[in-house]
């Protein structure tokens, strides 16, 4: 399967961003890809304003808008955006949180929806403040092939990709808004890498593409899309910048994996 690794940066604007994400999906499909994959936060980047004003659910307009375009061209769509969850107390403040939710949208009329598990509550950010954590792990057939979803944060918690490749998943798909910082680069390398040798999974891992500004009070991505192999090996990798990259899969490569490199029939569970 060719796939499409959409590394863009999206911005506040929801319309806008809607354009950003059609034009490509027209460049993917005049490169005949069969999937194209955006990061997280897609829909309105993280750092530009309260994230509940924008949010929509899952039948929401932009998810019907950009499921139209996907059926009209033929291609599946997955992409991050955010939908409204609950309100709480902040600090004597109500909150209106969302959840950080990924959406597949298919040609054949299917829709998925994975809301983010683990929130980034790290390196003094607090994503939990304003987004609601998940509960639910995703898998979804397309195209004979089995795959996964993570968002982000999640790829620090190998645990979930095992348990999206003992539900059958053959390839986990990644979008991100990575934080950016000192050895985060390096970081985003060795995770994403190690989680598909846990998993014997391809990994998809698709980030915003880098502003280029000092800005760490949000993550707002650092580049860096990359197709993982279930050995860990890096196959392709983008830069820093805007950027297309199209990847092929071969699911034959995960069965051929798991017969040499047997790890997931090992128990996770370890007497104390």
């Amino acid at each position: 399967m060719k796939v499409c690794l959409a590394q863009v940066r999206t911005t506040a604007d929801k319309n806008k961003n809607y354009e950003i994400l059609k034009n490509k999906i027209w460049t993917a499909v005049k490169q005949q890809a069969r999937l194209i994959v955006f990061p997280e936060a897609s829909m309105q980047a993280f750092g530009t304003g309260r994230l509940d004003i924008q949010a929509e659910p899952s039948d929401g307009n932009f998810v019907q808008q950009l499921h139209a375009c996907a059926r009209e061209h033929n291609i599946g769509v997955i992409f991050g955006m955010f939908s409204p969850a609950d309100s709480v107390n902040r600090d004597g403040k109500t909150v209106n949180r969302v959840t950080n939710t990924l959406a597949v949208l298919l040609p054949d009329g299917r829709q998925f929806f994975y809301d983010k598990i683990h929130t980034y509550d790290s390196f003094n950010y607090r994503e939990s403040d304003t987004v609601k954590p998940g509960k639910e792990l995703v898998t979804f057939e397309y195209e004979d092939i089995n795959f996964g979803l993570a968002t982000c944060y999640d790829v620090r918690f190998p645990g979930q990709f095992r348990s999206l490749a003992h539900k059958g998943a053959e390839v986990i798909v990644l979008p991100a808004s990575w934080a950016g910082g000192a050895g985060k680069y390096q970081q985003w390398q060795t995770l994403t890498s190690a989680r598909a040798l846990d998993s014997t999974c391809f990994i998809i891992a698709v980030d915003q593409a880098a502003s280029g500004e000092e800005d760490t009070s949000a993550p707002t991505g650092i580049g860096y899309s990359a197709l993982i192999d279930p050995t860990g090996v890096r196959l392709r990798e983008a830069g820093a910048g805007e950027e297309n990259l199209f990847v092929e899969i071969d699911p034959t490569v995960v069965e051929k994996t798991r017969k040499t490199l047997t790890v997931l029939l090992a128990s996770d569970h370890y007497a104390s």
